[in-house]
């Protein structure tokens, strides 16, 4: 129970009583937890955007998806995006690219990578039939949180000390296993025969942006992972937007 706390204290802004899940231990303990706290997130979204594409348009259901998405975090994932980008499309080298990410301060291109991550995610739920937006709506934050835990089996954490470095002591093999596992089902659960399309377009984003993130840092850092949630989130809405058979 206290690791499953921690999970959704670390991924959420819901006001938990308490104390249970602050510890290091319970923190670096919750990473397979990370898919429950996914599907939580899904559910709760998939209900929101039910409800409001009876009553709303697509434009205004597809906005309003969009700003849950960023609150679930409390804007700590876009704003992980935010400082990736602005240290790594800098051309700089890797200590100095380290360093950007570290500043609080937003820069140029961490506003030009939030307009367009935000942007195409509206702008691909905007493009699904009403009857398919809860579908996206709940695998969205389903892959964030999946592809968080690949990441943390993937790479080696790059920032001594920083926010995400508890949950890089031990490689959370286990974890991903469940991640891989819940998506699967999750997907196919909500989506039938799209799940190849699903699973696999955000298993090639999550794949890639590790690559990227090897070759440019030698590994990941918390601001990689927020970005990682950010960009990967979009792969379902973007996939159901384009496959013929969910239209």
């Amino acid at each position: 129970m206290r690791r499953f706390l921690a999970a959704l204290r670390f991924l959420t802004i819901l006001p938990l009583p308490g104390t249970w899940g602050t510890g290091e231990a319970d923190l670096a303990g919750s990473v397979p937890f990370f898919p429950v706290v996914g599907v939580l997130l899904g559910a709760l979204s998939a209900l929101v955007a039910w409800g409001v594409s009876a009553v709303a348009p697509p434009l205004v259901a597809s906005a309003v998806i969009v700003v849950l998405l960023l609150t679930f975090s409390g804007g700590l994932h876009v704003d992980g995006l935010a400082d990736s980008a602005d240290g790594l499309l800098s051309a700089r080298p890797r200590e100095r690219v380290l360093e950007i990410m570290e500043d609080s301060h937003v820069g140029a291109f961490g506003v030009v990578a939030i307009v367009c991550v935000l942007l195409v995610k509206f702008a691909s739920l905007a493009s699904l039939p009403l009857a398919n937006l809860w579908r996206a709506a709940f695998l969205m934050p389903l892959v964030g949180r999946c592809a968080l835990v690949v990441h943390m089996v993937l790479l080696q954490y790059v920032r001594p000390g920083g926010l995400g470095s508890v949950f890089f002591r031990s490689r959370p093999i286990a974890g991903a296993v469940v991640a891989v596992t819940v998506l699967v089902l999750g997907s196919w659960a909500v989506v039938g025969t799209d799940t190849l399309v699903v699973v696999g377009g955000s298993a090639a984003v999550t794949l890639g942006l590790a690559a990227y993130f090897h070759y440019r840092l030698g590994g990941a850092t918390g601001d990689t992972l927020g970005a990682t949630c950010e960009i990967v989130e979009i792969v379902p809405a973007f996939a159901l937007a384009l496959s013929p058979w969910a239209q």
